[in-house]
């Protein structure tokens, strides 16, 4: 009985002693210990013993009191580090010596050394003095003692102040960050940091006024706003995304540089994946000044406009005094007329409602007085199906394949050897080319317009502005949109599209009523007119401006062809209306012809993909260059009549090439048939081998320049070709086709100028894009690249008016004195 009575005691004992065991051994020893800000205090701590260092200090009045701690220790073993813990009114913070970071490949960088910047209790500095209390809590579990040190200073250059610089240095384990006010009456600031040294690579964040502040590589990118940075960055700011009109700028440094572009650094103490210690301290100056106020934008904006509505008026004032000229001249034909123009009526009865003007040309009275007479010219017409004719890629002659006599046998060609068919068909086949690029241009902007949208989108919600390559220093943002002046100066392709759209409309209804006139000088003089590519190309330089502005949401390396695929298409357009001038039936289909442009589009993608370290993707392009440029020179001396039938295909079609060569370029070598044309085609292929051997050698970084530079080469090439046959056929140039002439010339060197002022490059990391930014240069607004889109967006508009009027001196020549060049 007495052992029964003693049993619950007994037990409660044995409880009672393994509780005592349990915690005697997990009890450590902690010592508190009153501190003072600035003091250096050391010690050693183990897992047996736990130190807190409390901190009594008071506020300062109408200033913002930040601290930084500062702590190392001797510790080198990762499993057992020193843990640091500040508690204060507002937020913990905490973190490890050793302090490690995660690099590309597992690799690992620890340091000892390390600074932290405590989150102020009172970032408006509104708060009246008063006593301030933190607690930092040294703690380790390792099984010996360790070394610590610890140290807590006031930042005395913590708030940073407008228009006035302040230099540092961070590290990986010793981040910045400082506090930004905006004053009053500024609602957008700008953040300028320069350093002299390209790495240690750097992160530039922008973040709300809340603790913590996220400060170290692995969550530097979870709040605000965040850029790469190596020598310099900027970040436009704006009050109404910080409602309480306070940021902090924060700075970190990355442990290794591969985000900039550099490489990965080779360990300098350890081995294997692991680095103790590495050297990155980096030492940079920021400033924060104003941007500009609402009234710039305004400005600017109306400038813009202004500057194109100048054309419209320019324009209207051409087609008022051209419409005067024309009255004048027809009432002074109609009160006195001579015996010429009675026989030119007699011949061809011209409607007194036909207009007689620099546009579509009057006969000159002394080339009538001189001819008698004009009698019509004798031309076949074939009225054919325009079906049948639109089977095949490239426009021929049929009558050529009947009657060789026509053209072969003769030396010099004329325009109406090369007008045969019926005109209706061929307008009706140029206008394929109008509504074809409006097909395309439909489901290639929607998509576009789509995807840009949602780059700007997630700019927005992350805050990752390494998206983006933009001309930071220069990038003003308007609602959603980040860079708005690159985006307004695109507005000039649009309006002067649709301005040379209407010239073009103009002189086509003026085309039309002379045609149901039956006027004889739109029948059997001057070039035969066809609209259908004018009209292609005013819809090109207006996509182009559209795809442009698109391209400048969000510009980087995912849709850099935006900008580029609809001039691969001007240039090539410029070139085949050129051609197509004096040979209006010899030409491409638009079928063909918008293949070849999506040909060149994917290799343009090809050449950005693998052009830049592979050597075998510059041979093949190279090869595909040098034989397509013999094969379209084949085509263009013979006017598309080489022919090599390969329907029976044996050894004999190389005995019949080799031929064609030796009586054409061997026997005939000293005096080609179409020596002019030969020429041309000469001059070209050089150029063009030129440009292959160029990029053989070299391998530009910038494919998608490199090729529109061959196009632009080529159609400069060509239509300074055409000028000088032009005046040495002893034809004329306007006054109006002169201006065009002198003032895309000097537009285009100046343009050319802008273009090459390189701002940002998508082929580069983000942070060397920035290096290449720059400030603005127009308005505090407008940059380099911005008076490249104005610059060549008039050009390409002068561009197309000599293309439309070079040839208006020859309105009064009948057709058979006409040469082909």
């Amino acid at each position: 009985m007495g052992s029964s009575v003693l049993a619950p005691w007994i037990c409660s004992g044995v409880v009672f002693l393994i509780l005592a065991d349990l915690t005697g051994a997990d009890s450590r020893s902690t010592a508190n210990t009153e501190a003072q800000i600035g003091k250096f205090y050391s010690g050693h701590i183990d897992r047996s013993t736990e130190q807190v260092y409390v901190f009594n200090y008071t506020s300062t009045p109408g200033k913002v009191d930040a601290l930084r701690v500062f702590v190392r220790s001797d510790s080198d073993d990762l499993e057992f580090p020193v843990l640091f813990v500040v508690r204060q009114q507002k937020g913990v913070l905490s973190w490890q010596v050793p302090l490690a970071f995660r690099g590309y490949y597992q690799r690992t960088y620890t340091y000892q050394d390390v600074s932290r910047t405590l989150c102020p209790t009172d970032p408006e500095g509104q708060t009246p003095t008063s006593e301030q209390l933190m607690y930092i809590d040294i703690a380790s579990m390792a099984p010996t003692r360790v070394k610590y040190e610890l140290i807590v200073r006031r930042l005395p250059d913590f708030e940073l102040q407008t228009d006035v610089p302040l230099n540092f240095s961070a590290s990986p384990s010793q981040p910045q960050y400082f506090l930004y006010s905006f004053p009053e009456g500024v609602d957008s600031v700008i953040i300028k940091v320069k350093s002299l040294e390209t790495f240690p690579c750097t992160v530039v964040s922008v973040q709300d006024i809340t603790c913590p502040v996220y400060d170290l590589d692995h969550n530097v990118e979870f709040n605000g706003v965040y850029q790469s940075m190596t020598k310099k960055t900027a970040i436009t700011i704006q009050r109404k995304d910080f409602p309480k009109g306070q940021f902090y700028t924060v700075f970190v440094i990355k442990p290794e540089d591969y985000a900039c572009g550099g490489s990965v650094p080779v360990a300098t103490i350890g081995t294997g994946n692991h680095t103790w210690n590495l050297k990155r301290v980096k030492h940079m100056e920021v400033t924060i000044t104003p941007s500009i106020n609402n009234s710039v934008y305004i400005h600017a904006t109306l400038l813009c406009l202004l500057f194109f509505l100048i054309f419209y008026l320019g324009a209207f004032l051409v087609f008022f005094i051209n419409h005067f000229r024309k009255q004048k001249k027809a009432l002074n034909m109609n009160g006195s007329p001579d015996e010429g123009e009675g026989t030119v009526a007699a011949s061809h009865p011209i409607t007194t409602s036909t207009p007689e003007g620099s546009s579509y040309g009057a006969i000159d009275e002394s080339r009538q007085r001189k001819g008698k007479s004009l009698p019509p010219i004798p031309r076949p017409r074939v009225y054919s199906d325009s079906s049948v004719d639109e089977e095949s890629d490239f426009d021929g002659i049929p009558e050529m394949e009947s009657d060789k006599n026509v053209i072969q046998a003769k030396t010099f060609l004329y325009v109406s050897d090369l007008s045969i068919k019926d005109r209706r068909t061929i307008s009706k086949k140029y206008k394929i080319y109008f509504w074809n690029i409006i097909t395309i241009a439909v489901f290639y902007a929607l998509p576009v317009i789509q995807l840009v949208i949602t780059y700007q989108t997630v700019v927005n919600v992350t805050g990752n502005q390494d998206i983006c390559y933009y001309n930071f220093l220069c990038a003003h943002p308007l609602g959603v949109l980040s860079a708005f002046n690159n985006i307004l100066s695109n507005l000039g392709h649009v309006l002067l599209g649709f301005l040379f759209l209407l010239i073009v409309l103009h002189r086509d209804l003026q085309h039309r009523g002379l045609l149901e006139a039956n006027d004889v000088y739109a029948l059997e003089f001057g070039i035969p007119k066809h609209f259908g590519l004018f009209y292609t190309m005013g819809i090109a330089l207006t996509m182009e401006g559209v795809l442009s502005a698109c391209y400048h949401v969000c510009p980087n390396y995912s849709n850099f062809q935006f900008d580029t695929s609809f001039m691969y298409m001007i240039a090539g357009l410029c070139m085949l209306k050129l051609y197509q001038t004096r040979h209006p039936d010899i030409n491409a289909s638009a079928y063909a012809a918008y293949a070849s442009f999506a040909l060149v589009i994917f290799l343009a993608v090809l050449g950005v993909v693998f052009g830049k370290d592979n050597w075998w993707f510059w041979v093949i392009f190279s090869i595909i260059h040098v034989v397509g440029s013999l094969a379209l020179s084949t085509h263009i001396y013979y006017m598309g009549r080489f022919r090599i039938d390969v329907s029976n295909a044996d050894f004999g079609i190389f005995r019949r090439i080799f031929q064609i060569l030796y009586t054409d370029c061997v026997q005939q070598c000293s005096r080609p048939m179409y020596m002019d044309r030969m020429i041309l085609l000469i001059v070209g292929n050089i150029v063009n081998w030129f440009f292959a051997i160029f990029g053989l050698v070299y391998r530009p970084r910038d494919f998608a320049s490199y090729l529109l530079g061959i196009f632009i080469c080529n159609l400069l090439l060509y239509l300074a070709f055409y000028i000088i046959m032009k005046l040495r056929s002893s034809e004329k140039i306007r006054p109006l086709p002169l201006f065009c002439i002198l003032a895309t010339a000097g537009l285009w060197a100046a343009a050319l100028y802008f273009f090459f002022q390189n701002l940002s490059s998508w082929e580069e990391s983000p942070a060397q894009s920035r290096e290449k930014n720059r400030e603005c240069i127009l308005m505090h607004f407008f940059d380099d690249h911005d008076i490249w889109h104005f610059l060549s967006a008039t050009a390409m508009f002068f561009s197309f008016l000599v293309l439309l009027t070079l040839d208006d001196d020859l309105d009064d020549v009948r057709r058979d004195k006409i040469p082909v060049f």
